[in-house]
């Protein structure tokens, strides 16, 4: 075999060795590269949250007074109006009844006499199953205040004091206690509301 045979194999297989370890050299700095970018990503994996994030943290609630204010407002409104309704319903109640049995309240002159068809009628009006009988005078109070609580429970009992209250001034704008049928009707409406604070898991006991 002629030296320069022998010298180009070398070369051949030299150049080859070379350039596999080369290749050998820079994959294994690749992947050391790589597994360092790995574990300072893995090992130094902290969590630092943002400005904002830690702002909404530090910030302190503040309630919304206005917002505070206008439900409130509407709460006392919806308890005034139910007021006024049992004050105007008794009242007029109060008063069919006093035609009814030829007996005016002591808001009129006390000399009042109605006429025979009124008196009928004002006698099927107080009927049990009358407008303004114990059970539909009673049942429209008690839907007013349903209707005003929203359907939340939690307003049941100030519905029943807004109750109470309308109430009390149908009975100073009477002029003294109201006929039995209305007296009957508070009786009927106090029941509905027991009943209403019942069916929502509420223990009256404890109001």
């Amino acid at each position: 075999m002629s030296v320069n045979g022998v010298t180009g194999a070398s070369d051949v297989y030299g150049t080859t060795y070379s350039a596999q370890a080369k290749g050998t050299e820079t994959k294994s700095e690749s992947q050391t590269e790589t597994s360092k970018g790995t574990g300072s990503t893995s090992a130094g994996a902290v969590y630092e949250p943002s400005k904002q994030t830690t702002e909404a943290v530090n910030k302190k609630y503040k309630p919304d007074t206005n917002l505070i204010a206008k439900m409130k407002a509407d709460a006392d409104a919806r308890t005034s109006q139910l007021q006024s309704l049992v004050e105007k319903m008794l009242t007029k109640q109060g008063e069919t009844y006093g035609k009814a049995n030829d007996i005016w309240s002591i808001l009129s002159s006390g000399n009042f006499t109605v006429d025979p068809a009124t008196k009928l009628q004002a006698q099927a009006d107080i009927a049990d199953d009358g407008y303004w009988g114990v059970s539909q005078t009673s049942q429209r109070i008690l839907d007013f205040a349903k209707a005003l609580t929203g359907g939340d429970p939690s307003k049941i009992e100030k519905m029943r004091s807004a109750f109470e209250k309308g109430y009390k001034m149908a009975e100073k704008k009477w002029g003294g206690s109201l006929p039995d049928i209305s007296q009957k009707t508070f009786d009927a409406v106090q029941k509905g509301f027991d009943d209403m604070a019942k069916d929502a898991g509420i223990n009256i006991d404890e109001n």
